[in-house]
C-alpha cells in the first residue's frame, strides 16, 4: 500500500454520496460502488423502490446536506423543489387534533426523491477524486489481520470475474438489505444485537397533477391515527413536488392496510380520521399508477457494540437503521450520519488506529433520537410486533408517557411548545429541548388548567386554499 489513502464506499444512495463527499476531506480518492445503473437524470431506478412514495427531508437533514454540499437546498427550489414552513405551511391533524399554524423557524423540502438523489449525486461526482462505479455487484469486504483491505466485486453483466479492489477504508450504505451483518458473521463476528419495532405498516402512493391555483405554495396536507386509540392507525398525506404535482402517500397498520392497487385509494384516503386529502384529490388528475410497499418496520442493528470490530469498516444510513418511512427520518439521519462520520475523522486526524470503532459508535448515537421517536409511537398500535431490549421501549416510563402526550396537546396551540417540537421532529435539535424550561413551563400550564382559546375542529384551511374545497 502507497501513502495515497483510498476509500470505497457501497451504495451510491443519498447515504453513499454524502459519505463520499465527506471522505474527500480524509483520503486521496473515494470509489462508490452500487449495483444498479444510475440513471443520467432524475429518474427513477430499479434499486431503490420506496422513490415512488412521499420523502421528506427535514430541516435538520437539509442544513447537515448544505453543510456538506454547499448550495444543495437552493438547486432542488430552483428544480422545482418546495420548501414547506413548520408549522405556518402544513394543515396537519396530529393525534392530538389540528395543529395551528404558527409561524416557525423549521421547515422541510419536499420533491420527488428521483429529484433529490440526482441534484446530490451530480453535486457530489463534480469532484474528480470520486469515482462512480455502478452495475457492479459486492462479494464483501476483504480483511486481513482484522483490517479492511478491499472489496471483492463483480460485474452484474457478468462481463468479467470478480476482482478485489483496494481500499484503507470501506463504508457500508447499501440500505436495508445490506449484508453486514452476514459478513460479520462470515469473519467470526459475533451476533449483532438486532431490534425491530413492526406495526404492520403497509402504504400506497400516487402521483397527481395539482389543480389549477395550487401548482404553488400549496401545503402539506396531513391525517394521522391516534396511536393511543387501541385501533390500527390509518393516515393520508398530501405532499406537494416539483412540476405542479402532488404525491400522495395513504397508509394503515397492521390490520387496516390500504389497497394495493388503483381500487378503493381515493377511498381510503377520505375514510381515515378527517376526509381533507381524499377531497383535495377529487378534483386533482392522477397521473401514475397506485403503487405499494411493505418495507416499513423499524430495524436497528448495534453494529457499535461488536467486539472486536474491522479496522476500517463502518456501517451506516439505512444499513445500520431503518425507520418507519411515516415520520420521514430516513434521509435526514443519512445526512447525520455523514456528518458524525466526518466529526470522528477530524478529530481523530484521519485513518488512524481504532478510528472505526469510534466512528461506528458516532454514526450509531446521531441516529438514537429517530429511532425513540419511531418506535415509541408505533409501539402503540394494535398487533405491533417487537423485539426490542432497550429499556426505552421494553419498559416504558409511565410518568414519561405522560409528559409527551401532554406536550404533543400543548404543541397545538402554545407557540413556545409548537416551536420546541418542531425542532425536534426535524432532527434539528435533541429530544431533551422538549424538557427546555419554557416548555415544561406551558405543559404545567396545560395540565393545570386546560386551555382557554379556542379549540380548532376543522382543518386550519387559509381562504384560497379553502377555494379548492369549494369552501
Amino acid at each position: 500500500m502507497t501513502d495515497s489513502k483510498r476509500a470505497v464506499v457501497l451504495g451510491a444512495g443519498l447515504a453513499g454520496m454524502l459519505t463520499a463527499r465527506v471522505l474527500t476531506d480524509h483520503v486521496d480518492s473515494v470509489t462508490v460502488v452500487d449495483r444498479d445503473t444510475m440513471p443520467d437524470g432524475p429518474y427513477l431506478r430499479k434499486g431503490l423502490p420506496q422513490a415512488r412514495h412521499a420523502h421528506l427531508l427535514m430541516s435538520g437533514g437539509a442544513r447537515a446536506v448544505d453543510g456538506l454540499l454547499p448550495g444543495t437546498t437552493e438547486r432542488l427550489l430552483a428544480a422545482g423543489a418546495h420548501r414547506i414552513g413548520l408549522p405556518a405551511d402544513v394543515v396537519s391533524l396530529t393525534a392530538y387534533g389540528w395543529q395551528q399554524r404558527f409561524p416557525g423557524t423549521q421547515f422541510m423540502i419536499t420533491c420527488s426523491r428521483e429529484l433529490l438523489d440526482w441534484t446530490v449525486r451530480t453535486g457530489v461526482l463534480r469532484d474528480r477524486r470520486i469515482t462512480l462505479l455502478d452495475g457492479t455487484d459486492v462479494l464483501g469486504p476483504r480483511v486481513r489481520a482484522g483490517r479492511v483491505t478491499g472489496v471483492a466485486l463483480q460485474p452484474r453483466d457478468g462481463s468479467a470475474g470478480p476482482t478485489e479492489l483496494a481500499a484503507d477504508f470501506v463504508v457500508d450504505s447499501t440500505g436495508r438489505g445490506s449484508p453486514a451483518k452476514k459478513w460479520l458473521a462470515e469473519l467470526g463476528a459475533p451476533a449483532v444485537r438486532e431490534e425491530t419495532v413492526d406495526s404492520g405498516l403497509r402504504y400506497s402512493s400516487r402521483v397527481f397533477r395539482a389543480p389549477a391555483g395550487a401548482e404553488k405554495d400549496f401545503p402539506v396536507v396531513s391525517v394521522y391515527p391516534d396511536h393511543r386509540s387501541g385501533r390500527p392507525g390509518q393516515s393520508a398525506v398530501l405532499v406537494p413536488i416539483e412540476g405542479g404535482r402532488w404525491i400522495v402517500t395513504v397508509s394503515g397498520t397492521r390490520g387496516a392496510e390500504p389497497p394495493n392497487g388503483e381500487e378503493g385509494f381515493a377511498a381510503f384516503a377520505g375514510a381515515v380520521r378527517h376526509p381533507i386529502v381524499g377531497d383535495l384529490i377529487a378534483t386533482a388528475e392522477p397521473v401514475t399508477e397506485v403503487q405499494g410497499s411493505r418495507s416499513t418496520h423499524n430495524r436497528r442493528l448495534h453494529y457499535e457494540q461488536v467486539t472486536p470490530w474491522p479496522e476500517g469498516f463502518v456501517v451506516l444510513g439505512d444499513a445500520l437503521a431503518a425507520f418507519n418511512p411515516v415520520y420521514g427520518h430516513g434521509m435526514s439521519c443519512a445526512a447525520h450520519s455523514a456528518l458524525a462520520l466526518d466529526g470522528e475523522l477530524r478529530r481523530s486526524g484521519g485513518l488512524v488506529p481504532h478510528l472505526a470503532r469510534r466512528a461506528q459508535r458516532a454514526v450509531s448515537a446521531a441516529i438514537d433520537d429517530a429511532w425513540i421517536l419511531a418506535t415509541t409511537q408505533d409501539l402503540g398500535y394494535p398487533g405491533c410486533r417487537a423485539e426490542v431490549t432497550d429499556a426505552r421501549l421494553a419498559d416504558p416510563s409511565p410518568a414519561g408517557r405522560q409528559f409527551a402526550d401532554l406536550v404533543s396537546t400543548a404543541a397545538l396551540s402554545e407557540p413556545a411548545v409548537a416551536a420546541a417540537t418542531m425542532e425536534v421532529t426535524t432532527l434539528s435539535a435533541p429530544l431533551t429541548r422538549l424538557r427546555a424550561p419554557e416548555v415544561v413551563a406551558a405543559v404545567q400550564r396545560l395540565a393545570a388548567r386546560p386551555a382557554t382559546g379556542p379549540v380548532v375542529t376543522e382543518p386550519p384551511l387559509r381562504k384560497d386554499e379553502s377555494a379548492l374545497l369549494g369552501r
